[in-house]
């Protein structure tokens, strides 16, 4: 039944009040960047900080990254000083991986956890420039039917896993291409367990977390580059945030000036591992 047409031009204006509302909703504060309005910041006069939960050295210590301590958790607050807020200011929240790069609306100002810099993820959220440069390397346990592999080839014929939807599972499918496919896990902790309980012979992770993050394990060396590079990390950050440009700045100061390569010093081991060829 079609409505006369005073109704309809009612609830044309009603439900463009609607959309007005809305729009003015997602640009008021943190979230995603809708119709190329910017994304403020989440809270006034703070800048808000995601990791992982867990978070992990070196990347976090002790799973405490207002503590300041870990790689990940010092470059937040080289950027916080840099954008001019104090460290009092710095909120810490947490977020899985996949959501973090996922579109839609975020609870962060930036993320940081081992995120690489990839054109697809580019069309779901921003990205700064590298923090760290790194590759891909494959972990076992002693024992396994992987513990003495020397070579990609002997890879090959193996249970693979890795991480779903991040650069350690492109580098298992592409440099190692097992028979079998590539075993994908929600999170490292999964393939990790999956190691432990001998459901996958060998695992892929990037080079600083494969030296530490399973008890007891064998690096076997790390992937040839993808694409003939390494693995560039970035800070995330919500599509269309305002705050991209002053962050993209600060970390290229924080580059210019030195204070990244002291932090990688300081936090960041030099991971001399071998390539498997």
């Amino acid at each position: 039944m079609r409505r006369p047409a005073s109704l309809r031009l009612v609830a044309t204006a009603a439900a463009t009040l609607v959309l007005v509302g809305s729009l003015a909703a997602c640009s008021s504060g943190g979230g995603s960047g809708t119709d190329g309005a910017a994304v403020g910041p989440v809270t006034d006069g703070k800048i808000t900080v995601a990791t992982g939960e867990p978070a992990y050295g070196p990347w976090v210590e002790d799973d405490d990254p207002t503590s300041g301590k870990g790689y990940e958790a010092a470059v937040a607050y080289a950027v916080a000083e840099k954008l001019g807020y104090d460290d009092s200011d710095v909120v810490w929240v947490r977020t899985t991986f996949d959501e973090a790069i996922a579109p839609g609306p975020k609870t962060f100002d930036l993320n940081l956890q081992q995120f690489s810099i990839t054109d697809q993820r580019k069309k779901a959220v921003d990205f700064s420039p590298a923090y760290y440069e790194t590759r891909q390397a494959v972990v076992t346990l002693p024992g396994t039917a992987a513990a003495d592999a020397t070579s990609i080839a002997e890879l090959k014929g193996l249970a693979i896993g890795a991480q779903s939807g991040t650069t350690s599972f492109t580098a298992a499918e592409n440099a190692i291409d097992p028979d079998d496919g590539v075993q994908a896990y929600n999170s490292n902790d999964d393939a990790k367990a999956a190691l432990e309980a001998g459901q996958v012979d060998a695992i892929v992770l990037d080079v600083p977390t494969a030296t530490y993050f399973v008890e007891d394990g064998v690096v076997l060396g790390q992937l040839p580059a993808i694409d003939g590079a390494s693995d560039q990390l970035g800070i995330v950050l919500p599509l269309g945030s305002s705050l991209t440009a002053d962050v993209t700045k600060a970390v290229d100061d924080l580059q210019a000036d030195g204070t990244l390569a002291e932090l990688q010093q300081q936090w960041l081991a030099d991971y001399d591992v071998k390539e498997l060829s």
